[in-house]
């Protein structure tokens, strides 16, 4: 049976033009490429770097860091799609402290929305079903459905009006993507059905390795008028954090952001029709899939290290201290703050009685330090009788932990 080519040009409509799910071949890296070798070795690397990473840290430091790290994905995301909210904006967001510009306050709603759908995916709201087409739809809707209707628009390719997108919904027309054009619109359940099967069903070295291709066949598919992008990063996430048991403790998306430009170049170049004989059996380029597999990888490897270096206990506890050093100086926190932040820091979490035994002080002017660590943002607590944990405030990162993201301007 001759396969159905898509068209070169978007279709208004939403009719199934009967393209064959052979064309979104092929859907890994296959056994027989010579490239596989070195991306199983990269994955086994990055499988080790990141259960070593997520071991080192105290549980209630991971619990901290995985806290803030959702704000920075957040960050990083949105910006790859032209978005700029500073996770500070991000932060006063969650505080219900928006800003009066409506154009910043809806972007500090779209920021919250995806802490949001992030949270619920650390907490195991998708476990085992990432690269379901349940799962991927329901990630649409969550982040969808709390936006301002301003960014739920988007500009027909062809005509330039106005077409609203609904929240877990696919998309209803076809459209264009730079030069590609994805599959027909009516043809969408066919091809994430197809998706699902090849992805959600894998043991855990072939599931890292399908991470970086279900990241760009999902984006080929483009089953949602709008938010494609943050969905398949959101998806990565969710596949990464149940292979490798992350913690949700580091960002792919800052690994994409800070190489933005190869990031799309690589996505586009997975567009491509294979090349020739040596090029894989698929319809589309085993080559470009396995460059873009493999620069994943590496970009994932290079952010467990930069977090694993941030986070060396030693520096990590130096830096805060120098901070409540500065801020004790400055009348900003009493005495011995820096003593109960170096506790905690060092045991991930300190019951409230010991804050008397860390400090020497009695009870009273124990509380005070607990109370004036709280509102500082830089501990928090789940009630007034549990134990104290180590925070990271977004607006002390700089200080605390260096590079990573830019410096608010001003």
């Amino acid at each position: 049976m001759k396969e159905v080519q898509p068209d070169n040009k978007p279709d208004k409509n939403t009719v199934d033009r009967g393209e064959s799910v052979a064309l979104m071949e092929p859907l890994f890296v296959s056994v027989g490429s010579p490239r596989r070798a070195d991306l199983a070795d990269l994955t086994v690397d990055l499988a080790s770097r990141a259960a070593g990473f997520r071991r080192s840290l105290p549980a209630g430091v991971s619990v901290a860091l995985a806290d803030l790290v959702r704000a920075m994905n957040c960050y990083y995301s949105n910006r790859i799609e032209g978005h700029d909210t500073h996770p500070v904006d991000i932060e006063r967001a969650l505080r219900n402290d928006y800003s009066a510009d409506a154009r910043k306050r809806d972007l500090q709603l779209e920021a919250r929305a995806h802490i949001a759908v992030q949270e619920w995916i650390d907490r195991g709201g998708l476990e085992g079903r990432a690269a379901t087409a349940e799962g991927l739809i329901e990630i649409h809707r969550r982040f969808g459905e709390t936006l301002p209707d301003d960014l739920l628009r988007a500009d027909d390719p062809e005509t330039g009006e106005m077409i609203r997108v609904v929240p877990g919904a696919l998309r209803a027309c076809d459209v264009r993507v730079g030069r590609h054009v994805p599959v027909s619109a009516g043809a969408v359940p066919r091809f994430l059905a197809r998706f699902e099967d090849a992805y959600s069903r894998l043991g855990a070295v072939d599931s890292v390795l399908a991470a970086a291709a279900a990241h760009h066949r999902l984006l080929w598919v483009h089953p949602f008028l709008d938010g494609n992008g943050r969905v398949a990063r959101l998806m990565s996430h969710a596949m990464l954090l149940e292979t490798l048991d992350t913690g949700g403790v580091w960002s792919i998306a800052r690994g994409f952001a800070r190489n933005e430009g190869e990031y799309k170049t690589r996505l586009m170049d997975c567009d491509a029709e294979r090349r020739d004989d040596r090029d894989g059996r698929g319809h589309l380029s085993e080559d470009a899939l396995a460059d873009f597999t493999s620069f994943f990888l590496a970009a994932c490897i290079d952010q467990v290290t930069f977090m694993e270096s941030l986070m060396q206990p030693a520096r990590l506890r130096d830096r805060i201290l120098i901070w409540s050093e500065e801020e004790l100086r400055a009348g900003a926190l009493p005495g011995q703050s820096g003593a109960v932040l170096e506790a905690v820091s060092y045991r991930g979490e300190l019951p409230r009685g010991e804050v008397v035994r860390v400090t020497g002080f009695g009870e009273r002017q124990a509380r005070r330090v607990t109370a004036a660590l709280i509102d500082r943002g830089v501990l928090v607590s789940e009630s007034s009788r549990a134990p104290l944990r180590l925070a990271f405030p977004a607006r002390l990162a700089s200080r605390w932990l260096p590079g990573l993201f830019p410096e608010l301007p001003g």
